[in-house]
């Protein structure tokens, strides 16, 4: 009589549902990864934005005689980069003076006398105590706790 021993070979269905479970624990760690680093690059993006409204306004300033930032806030390539952080920060522009800025609103404040300038924006994800960033005509580019106030040109 020859007996013969039968070899099975595979994974059992606990073994298949363990691998399963580790593959669904390492994937949900990388997507909160990728949602940190998602919104810290929409944060460049703001600054950047902001950061290059600087010289826009210093060639705007050069353009005109005598110099002043007239138009600062409605120039084309200034509403493009308003806009364009706008949708970094998954917000909307005001370009009027009076209204002060909010978390999910990038101001643009133009002073009365066309004179000096302040935008500001909240950021997509707080850094530090920093939860909006300004730029301004003076070179300020900062980080700041609150929003820009009503009627200022300015960063605080």
């Amino acid at each position: 009589m020859n007996l013969r021993k039968v070899s099975k070979s595979g994974f059992t269905l606990i073994e298949l549902l363990v691998v399963v479970a580790i593959i669904g624990i390492l994937a949900s760690v990388v997507l909160a990864s990728l949602n940190t680093a998602r919104a810290k690059g929409a944060n460049a993006s703001i600054k950047a934005n902001l950061a290059n409204m600087r010289a826009q306004g210093e060639i705007l300033y050069d353009s005109l005689s005598p110099n002043t930032y007239t138009g600062f806030c409605t120039n084309a390539i200034i509403a493009n980069q308003l806009t364009a952080a706008a949708n970094s920060l998954g917000g909307t522009v005001n370009s009027t003076l009076t209204t002060a800025g909010g978390a999910t609103l990038v101001s643009c404040h133009l002073a009365a006398n066309n004179l000096s300038w302040a935008v500001s924006s909240g950021l997509k994800v707080a850094e530090s105590s920093n939860n909006y960033w300004c730029v301004d005509s003076t070179g300020v580019s900062k980080g700041e706790a609150a929003a820009i106030l009503a009627s200022a040109t300015a960063c605080l």
